[in-house]
């Protein structure tokens, strides 16, 4: 699944380089004392696919129940689970059946369908727009996990980030989830640290 652009002024962090990496990312600095949830709430859930989901930028996105809220954040953690476990030594299998079990029964439903717009390009929509993203997010996850673009996924070096992104650079030695925001900030790190004179003995 192809990278999704940010606009200038995104609220929610994309550019993991696929969708289900994009989605873990809502649960900014996970496993840390300053863990944030950027879906506290079922509205925050629908500006999350308006903005990263495959519809054009017009969609207006309905806001769903708190219980697909429920489901999604549920989501989102059986995806980091199956991704973690199949980067272990386990891979894949090693999934907990519980989560198997929720990103399976996920992958089952309906996703975005793609129909051929006036001007020759290809469109989605849905009748149920969040329901069918989370749909996309586990198939995502799933083919991920048994892929070989598993080896591309990389943790960010940020030493203030734990997002995971898809490196395709041709060297593959991509080492930040950005370079707008954790690159910079290593690099003005490392240039401070270069030019900090120390104090007179």
């Amino acid at each position: 699944m192809a990278p999704t652009p940010e606009p200038a002024t995104a609220r929610f962090r994309g550019g993991a380089g696929r969708l289900c990496l994009d989605f873990m990312r809502t649960l900014r600095l996970r496993g840390t004392d300053d863990a944030t949830e950027e879906l506290p709430t079922a509205e925050d859930l629908a500006d999350w696919v308006a903005q990263l989901g495959p519809y054009p930028a017009d969609t207006a996105v309905p806001v769903p129940t708190a219980a697909v809220l429920g489901q999604a954040r549920a989501l989102r953690e059986a995806v980091h689970t199956l991704l973690t476990a199949a980067r272990g030594d386990g891979g894949a299998a090693a999934c907990p059946p519980g989560e198997r079990e929720l990103l399976n029964a996920a992958a089952a439903g309906a996703p975005p369908v793609p129909r051929l717009d006036e001007n020759g390009t290809t469109v989605h929509g849905s009748g149920d727009p969040v329901g069918a993203v989370l749909v996309d997010i586990a198939r995502d996850a799933i083919t991920l996990a048994t892929s070989p673009a598993l080896a591309q996924v990389r943790s960010c070096s940020g030493p203030r980030c734990t997002a995971w992104f898809l490196d395709t650079s041709r060297p593959g030695n991509r080492r930040w989830c950005s370079m707008e925001t954790c690159g910079n900030k290593s690099k003005k790190s490392t240039w401070r640290a270069k030019h900090t004179t120390a104090p007179d003995a």
